[in-house]
């Protein structure tokens, strides 16, 4: 019991020590592991399981949100190819290099090398969604454009856990496909699964039976299952309730796979300095090779940039080929330590970059070519507002909801924008005219003033910082229309009515319907 509460105190004090430092908690979760095996402690029973059963929750809430349409898109197969090539080849060269001067033993050849550099050519999917899921990115175009890398990456290094196991595959395997009718059923549960608990218990057993142990069961990665029933929810009306009553149960879980990842580390220094020779050389050729191929595949520099900024990390997949290499005899015990440390501070790198990852845009964009806009994807190129009167960013419960005041009580021409694909697609169906965008970019915010003819904003997205950006996108751009906001809590209600939003409204003691209102009013008075 000792390790146990040790364990979540030195996560839970690390992770509030990294967000007053603010940047990303699980760096702190990641600094408890380092402690905790730097004190001699080591993971208690259960830890693992729970870090396991926290990626199955994941890679099901994954499927739940996917669009399987993505995966068709050219940036995002072409990308995971091209990326995988290139990064097997750059890092088989990186490691060869290392091992000629002496840094590092290999004790393999060309094949080696190889295997290595394709263990490190995969993105953390745990990190990716979760730095996603934190700034409610993981609808949007370039989210949903990491994410299908990340599928397709996993899918990969699935095939080649598969093919390289002891024994192949059951031929039970082929009665998976029983799972596509079995959903018919399992759907019509859902319709009837009450909210709370149940729902939660549903979602759980959904991802672990017909998921994680079918699969298992026959010779399968249980992770691929848990992906494939969450895609078989995905387009249910109660998808995205069961994702987010499965956040924090998830986010729980999250928390032990971070501190493992810390705690498997027993490095000598020449690990160290191997990992971070992987760090130094990978990393920045993974965010350079990303960033090229979505400008090869017709994506934004912001849309790359983005992009290149979430998949630049090395996947938790990549100590599970190591270990198969490891068990095969084809490199020495100690590349499992140094890719342990290659992953821990690579999740570090990349989570800092992340939490800055606006500036970063911001900077990249003033120093970049502009583009042909004729050659981008048509999802991809500048929204033009048109002849809206008002303009509403976020179209969730709140901005539909202004959305529909506006134009049942205010008779005026409304659009609304959102970066998530499946909510403008609902909202298409019922008839609203909404635009797929992305409200932290430059280029928006000069066709909302310049092009359109827009009187007012509302400020209805998610994240608070997200409507922070957008306010002074719009003071930059000389915006002279009414500002109304919605709030979570009272000092941000404050930042805004001091930077002169004209109307504020607090999501908890008001609602969408009361921000048009208030803006309405603003505008009459």
């Amino acid at each position: 019991m000792t390790e146990i509460i040790v364990t979540i105190a030195a996560a839970l004090v690390l992770g509030m020590v990294a967000y007053e430092l603010r940047i990303p908690p699980l760096v702190g979760f990641l600094g408890a592991g380092f402690l905790l095996h730097f004190l001699g402690f080591t993971a208690f029973a259960g830890l693992d399981e729970v870090s396991d059963l926290g990626v199955v929750l994941l890679l099901f809430t994954i499927g739940l949100k996917f669009d399987l349409r993505s995966l068709l898109q050219p940036e995002a197969h072409g990308t995971a190819l091209l990326h995988m090539l290139t990064v097997v080849l750059v890092g088989a060269g990186t490691i060869g290099a290392a091992a000629t001067i002496g840094v590092v033993s290999l004790g393999g050849g060309v094949g080696t090398l190889a295997l290595l550099g394709f263990a490190l050519s995969f993105s953390s999917t745990v990190l990716v969604v979760k730095v996603l899921e934190d700034r409610s990115d993981d609808g949007s175009y370039y989210g949903q454009i990491a994410i299908a890398v990340l599928v397709l990456q996993d899918l990969a290094a699935v095939a080649f856990i598969t093919a390289a196991g002891e024994e192949p595959p059951s031929p039970w395997a082929f009665a998976l496909v029983l799972l596509v009718p079995a959903a018919w059923v399992l759907r019509r549960i859902l319709d009837r699964i009450g909210r709370g608990e149940l729902l939660v218990l549903f979602g759980v057993v959904m991802a672990l039976g017909p998921g994680y142990v079918a699969f298992e069961s026959v010779g399968i990665h249980g992770d691929l299952g848990a992906l494939a029933m969450g895609l078989l929810f995905a387009s249910h009306p109660r998808s995205g309730e069961l994702s987010k009553s499965l956040f924090s149960v998830k986010e729980l879980f999250l928390v032990a796979f971070f501190v493992v990842i810390g705690l498997q580390a027993v490095p000598t220094w020449s690990d160290l300095g191997m990992a971070l020779i992987l760090c130094v050389v990978l990393i920045p050729f993974n965010f350079i090779s990303f960033y090229l191929m979505g400008r090869v595949f017709g994506l934004r520099n912001r849309t790359s940039i983005r992009t290149s900024l979430a998949l630049s990390n090395f996947s938790e997949f990549a100590l599970i080929v190591v270990a198969v290499g490891v068990g095969n005899g084809l490199f020495a015990d100690n590349w499992l330590t140094v890719t342990a440390l290659a992953v821990a501070v690579g999740m570090i790198i990349s989570s800092l970059a992340n939490a800055y990852s606006l500036q970063i845009v911001a900077w990249c964009d003033d120093i970049l070519p502009a583009e042909n806009e004729a050659r981008l994807r048509p999802t991809d190129r500048p929204i033009d507002t048109g002849g809206a009167e008002v303009v509403v960013l976020g179209m969730g419960r709140i901005g539909r909801g202004a959305y529909e005041r506006f134009v049942d009580a205010g008779g005026l021409s409304v659009i609304g924008i959102d970066n998530d694909h499946a909510v403008i697609s609902a909202l298409r169906s019922d008839d609203f005219t909404v635009l797929e965008g992305d409200a932290t970019d430059h280029e928006f915010w000069h066709r909302l003033v310049v092009g359109g003819r827009a009187h007012t904003v509302i400020l209805a997205m998610a994240l608070h910082d997200s409507n922070i950006f957008a306010l002074e996108q719009l003071r930059i751009a000389g915006f002279e229309g009414t500002i109304a906001a919605v709030v979570q809590r009272p000092d941000q209600a404050r930042r805004f009515t001091k930077a002169g939003v004209h109307a504020v409204v607090n999501i908890y003691s008001g609602s969408g319907a009361a921000v048009a209102d208030a803006a309405m009013k603003t505008q009459g008075g």
